[in-house]
């Protein structure tokens, strides 16, 4: 089952006539996680923003549960999908408690003001990204991880079934990747929502995703399960890189390893060298 189409769509940014994706076909499983992976400028988080309705087709449509999301009031829309674009910015002094609060937006009116309903979900998105105790701090005071963290539990409050991502794990130390992952890991599995996002680092999209999206020269060059289809040919294909694909020693799902110009190649090269001493 998919909630998420894309049919026929030919994307291009601004009067550009030369499109960044032409008559694609893109189908996003319900309730997994999804990950589109490629080289810089191949168009991952062009395609990702085209999907929340941030840019519009030149031709063909995207579908949110069969429905043309073009044709969809921004309110309804807003219930469903939420969308993290990368490095968004709080205004200074704005407190964690404020900025999740902007989740429930889009279930205000006139006629529906704050209610328990929304306090509820605020405070259920503070307690899933472990940020009761800091709601009363400053966004900008935070550390990256936090930082991020407090935008993902906007999005929560938003209460939508899918979550969009640009790049969640950008700027941030090992540490805090590892924690946001884990954070989105555990609200598929825990809440089955459905999390698309763009990711640099092919071994943590393999770790993560159970769906790999593959992109290269305007076109998705390969789609399905990790194990299935991240190949040493695939990785030379999408980003010209020469490697080696082995088992993730922890979790078995695949793992790169490029070929370069270490240091440890370099030391056993050296070596391999009979020693200028042991010659005389």
């Amino acid at each position: 089952m998919t909630i998420l189409e894309a049919k026929r769509l030919s994307l291009s940014y601004g009067g550009s006539t030369s499109p960044i994706f032409s008559n694609l076909d893109l189908m996003i499983p319900k309730g997994k996680v999804t990950v589109f992976i490629g080289s810089n400028g191949c168009g991952k988080s062009t395609l990702l923003r085209s999907m929340a309705r941030l840019l519009k087709p030149q031709e063909g449509s995207i579908l949110l549960d069969g429905r043309n999301i073009a044709e969809m009031p921004t309110k309804e829309i807003a219930k469903q999908l939420a969308i993290l674009p990368q490095g968004p910015v709080a205004p200074e002094g704005l407190t964690v408690l404020e900025l999740v609060k902007q989740g429930r937006y889009p279930y205000q009116s006139w006629l529906r003001q704050w209610s328990s309903e929304d306090e509820e979900q605020v405070r259920s998105a503070l307690e899933a990204t472990h940020l009761s105790e800091l709601a009363e701090r400053a966004v900008d005071s935070l550390s990256g991880g936090q930082r991020q963290r407090a935008w993902i539990a906007m999005t929560l409050a938003q209460q939508t079934d899918s979550i969009l991502l640009d790049e969640p794990t950008t700027y941030l130390d090992m540490t805090h990747q590892i924690e946001v992952l884990d954070l989105l890991f555990e609200l598929n599995a825990s809440q089955g929502r459905t999390v698309v996002m763009v990711l640099h680092d092919i071994n943590l999209a393999c770790r993560y995703a159970h769906h790999i999206v593959a992109i290269k020269d305007k076109q998705i060059y390969a789609q399905g399960k990790p194990e299935e289809i991240v190949t040493e040919s695939m990785i030379e294909a999408v980003f010209d890189l020469k490697c080696r694909i082995m088992p993730d020693p922890l979790f078995g799902t695949p793992m790169c390893v490029p070929y370069s110009k270490g240091r440890l190649s370099g030391d056993k090269q050296a070596a391999a060298k009979p020693d200028p001493v042991m010659l005389h």
